[in-house]
């Protein structure tokens, strides 16, 4: 059976596998379509959380940027898992014993608000809307890849499928689908680096092979890397060109950014105990740390295979994937010297961003024009595919492609599901029913809860077909506002009796409003400015923390100058805050 017949029969069995489970166990009440009825066994969430937390910038673009950035790509690494164990362990077991059914609703009740919790609505929205863009972006590059349509056509594919299973189970349905995610997920990720670890290494376990030696060359594997690198004029691989100032603010901003993220959060309202939190907390962890200590082995590999087969070789000669992903528009190449040969190396191939036409069709999805820059290099490859690509350039069965393709949609759509989850209920149970219309009934509100989801899928669906950014980097973008807006919100909120109201709006809204917009300056309307002209030399995708730090400082100020939370709150935190956590949540 040919591989193309595979990938059609894997990704369409996954799909039926998860619209049958959308099926049954589509929601029947807002508490199912919310929280799943708080009835997730913690093994079962732990896997849940794993998939969602996951996404396509974990199984696509997270290798993808530590193969081509090498020290500096290691900030995704460092700070999305550190992040993880600070949710985990500080707020999560909190937030859950608090038993509310959203973030917004954590902080509209902690800070006796409404105002509070629309402003929360608003950071979710700006968030989660953020966040899925990526998710799109890494569906529309499988399907291109795998389906063979156009990358537009694969995000509408993709609405489609997350419409049907988000809209009909909510968090119920969503939940059971991403236990079945995760399991596809983990198996077509570790699957491909065992068997390149093998090739590559000799070693089956691609931890212990990313510091082994590279077979038949006596070197290990980074000094392969920095060898091969430095014949095409590329900086050692474990050399960084980040300074350390915003290697710190990127990688704290990516933890404390999970620990805000409410689509993440939300996931620890569902089980029945606060015990059951702290146990699925752990589970996820688990779970995660089989796909987080292995990426730096898969990029390591990555890179080795593609430095080996591309460069320097005539165009003519190469093999049947590069032409398959220079069709999907995500690989290009230019003969700036008319030698048929493809020469690599720093720099730009191109010039502009982002789409580049050729004599078969647009190629290069971020390229602006045909107009080669001065560099010598003439390769452009889209970092996304790193992870998609490396099988079939090892030489892998056709068996093993077919799931890293159903392996990479699993990804993007479980994140996905859960991030329009968490707007349409924002929107929903936070904005409608808390705010405009109070005495709605509850069938009118999950109608509400699911058009709201709808309405999201199409937005989402947009920001997949126009993104500002490759996977990974946008998805940072989402970290940095969530870091900037709510982390300081829930940790004074669960640690802080005197934070009030006054404090917590004022902090969230100077937090993303900064951040957003330092983002939109220096990506959208400066996209040329380096980082002479940063804040203090920080980045975009770490200028998150910088937001978190002005949101502590002014709700700190604020509150000193405004009167404290009522009584009633204060004993509310207390409660949150003693451990009672063998028994069953307690709602307020």
């Amino acid at each position: 059976m040919d591989t193309q017949t595979l990938i059609y029969l894997v990704v369409g069995g996954t799909f039926a596998l998860y619209i049958a489970i959308a099926l049954w166990t589509r929601a029947g009440s807002t508490s199912e379509y919310y929280v799943a009825s708080k009835g997730v066994h913690p093994i079962m969430n732990g896997m849940a959380t794993g998939a969602d937390w996951m996404s396509a910038a974990s199984f696509i673009s997270m290798a993808g940027i530590i193969a081509f950035a090498g020290y500096d790509g290691s900030v995704y690494l460092m700070g999305w898992t550190g992040g993880y164990v600070l949710l985990a362990m500080c707020l999560a077991p909190y937030l859950r014993k608090f038993g509310k059914f959203t973030v917004p609703d954590f902080v509209g009740a902690r800070y006796y608000s409404q105002t509070a919790r629309v402003v929360a609505v608003i950071c979710v929205i700006f968030i989660s809307f953020t966040y899925v863009a990526g998710q799109m972006r890494g569906v529309g590059i499988v399907f291109s890849r795998y389906l063979e349509v156009g990358i537009n056509t694969g995000v509408i594919i993709g609405m489609a499928i997350v419409f049907f299973y988000s809209v009909l189970g909510g968090m119920k349905g969503i939940t059971y689908t991403q236990v079945a995610q995760y399991c596809v997920m983990i198996f077509a990720y570790m699957l491909p680096a065992i068997y390149i670890s093998m090739l590559i290494t000799g070693n089956p376990i691609p931890q212990l092979g990313f510091g082994s030696e590279v077979t038949g060359t006596g070197q290990s594997v980074i000094e392969r890397l920095n060898g091969l690198g430095a014949e095409l004029g590329f900086t050692a691989y474990t050399d960084g060109s980040k300074s350390t100032v915003d290697v710190f603010f990127i990688t704290f901003a990516l933890m404390v950014g999970t620990a805000g993220l409410p689509h993440v959060i939300v996931r620890f309202f569902t089980t029945p105990t606060v015990r059951d939190a702290r146990k699925s907390a752990g589970y996820a962890l688990l779970f995660i740390a089989i796909l987080y200590t292995t990426a730096p082995a898969v990029a390591a590999f990555a890179r080795i295979n593609l430095l080996t087969a591309v460069p320097s070789t005539a165009y003519a000669e190469l093999p049947a994937w590069f032409k398959t992903w220079e069709n999907a528009g995500l690989i290009a190449w230019m003969d700036k010297n008319d030698d048929g040969i493809v020469q690599y190396g720093p720099g730009a191939p191109f010039a502009g961003n982002p789409t580049f036409t050729g004599e078969t069709g647009e190629v290069g999805q971020r390229l602006l024009s045909n107009e080669p820059t001065p560099a010598a290099t003439e390769l452009y490859v889209d970092r996304d595919i790193m992870v998609l690509a490396n099988p079939e350039i090892a030489g892998l069965p056709g068996w093993v492609i077919a799931f890293i393709a159903a392996g990479g949609l699993a990804a993007a759509l479980s994140t996905a599901a859960g991030l329009l989850l968490v707007i349409s209920t924002s929107i929903s149970h936070d904005l409608l029913k808390s705010n405009i219309k109070p005495n709605i009934s509850e069938k009118g509100e999950l109608l509400a809860a699911r058009i709201a989801a709808g309405i999201a899928v199409v937005v989402a669906g947009l920001f997949g077909i126009y993104p500002p950014g490759f996977v990974a980097q946008v998805v940072a973008f989402a970290f940095g506002l969530a870091a900037a807006s709510f982390f300081p919100a829930i940790v004074m909120g669960i640690f802080s009796k005197r934070m009030n109201k006054e404090g917590a709006i004022a902090g969230m809204a100077v937090g993303l409003t900064f951040t957003f917009s330092y983002i939109v300056y220096f990506k959208f309307i400066n996209p040329t400015a380096g980082a002479a002209d940063w804040w203090f030399g920080i980045s975009p995708e770490g200028i998150g923390t910088l937001g978190m730090i002005f949101n502590f400082v002014v709700s700190v100020i604020v509150c000193k100058f405004t009167a404290p939370p009522p009584v009633e709150i204060q004993h509310l935190i207390e409660d949150i805050r003693i451990p009672r956590g063998a028994g069953a949540a307690i709602d307020h």
